[in-house]
Formats: structure tokens, sequence, C-alpha cells
């Protein structure tokens, strides 16, 4: 049975289903096309959301939101690099508070972690932390 949780999200109240990130796939929730310069690009078909235990926050991909996928890695059946690249392109959770560069990545390793991802999880991690975050570098890289 689906959760749909409803938060108030960038000013406004969104309804959104929370995904269980331990048995569905995250290409349930988006499709996939190619831009203009031949990368692939995923776009979010409904509103879903992810709840960091070890934060105890939530992020929030909107419909219609675009992602590039495991940036400069092979894209898997994963919500890591969808959540991460909302994170890294806003810079805060849900509720506004700023995420860190290592928040980010911790969610995005905790994620594969959930999801059995054992051995690629610690190696993500660190290619997020040292090379990725966007916005979150701009919060802090701890």
């Amino acid at each position: 049975m689906y959760k749909y949780r409803e938060k108030k999200y960038k000013g406004r109240q969104v309804v959104f289903k929370a995904v269980n990130v331990s048995v569905e796939s995250v290409f349930d929730h988006v499709i996939t096309t190619t831009d203009s310069k031949g990368r692939k690009e995923y776009t979010c078909i409904e509103n879903i959301g992810y709840f960091s235990k070890r934060y105890q926050k939530w992020i929030i991909r909107e419909k219609n939101d675009k992602s590039d996928g495991a940036t400069y890695a092979k894209d898997i059946d994963s919500f890591c690099w969808l959540f991460h690249d909302e994170l890294c392109d806003t810079g805060s959770w849900e509720d506004g508070e700023p995420c860190t560069n290592w928040q980010g990545s911790s969610v995005l390793s905790d994620i594969m972690k959930e999801e059995g991802y054992i051995f690629l999880y610690v190696w993500w991690f660190l290619a997020t932390w040292l090379f990725g975050g966007k916005k979150l570098r701009k919060n802090g890289m701890f």
C-alpha cells in the first residue's frame, strides 16, 4: 500500500508518495529521455519523497523535476542519485533548512545501503562528497 503525505514545500502544500527504497524501483517513478547533447535525462512522473532516518528530514522530488542521473557514473536502479540531485540543486531539506555536503552524501549512501548496494555505497559517498555537491558545498563540507 502506498503512503501519501502532504507537506508545505517551496511555499505551497504538496502531496507526494513516500517511496520505500528497499522494494521499489526508481525507474517506476521517472521517464528517461535524451537531452540535446545526447545525454540521458530523467524526469519525475509524480511527486515522491524520501525520509532520512539519520537526519529526520524529508527530501521531495516534484513531478517534472529533471535529473542527469548518476553524474559521471553508470546509472543504477537506485533512488540515491535522484534525491541527492534534489539536495544539490536546492541546497536544503524539504523544510528549508540548509543541508551540508556531508549530509547530502550521507543520504546518498544511506539510500544505497537500504537498497542493498553494500560495496558501492562507500565509493559513491566519497565521490559525491569530494567532487559533487553543487549548492551543498556552499553550506559547508561538514
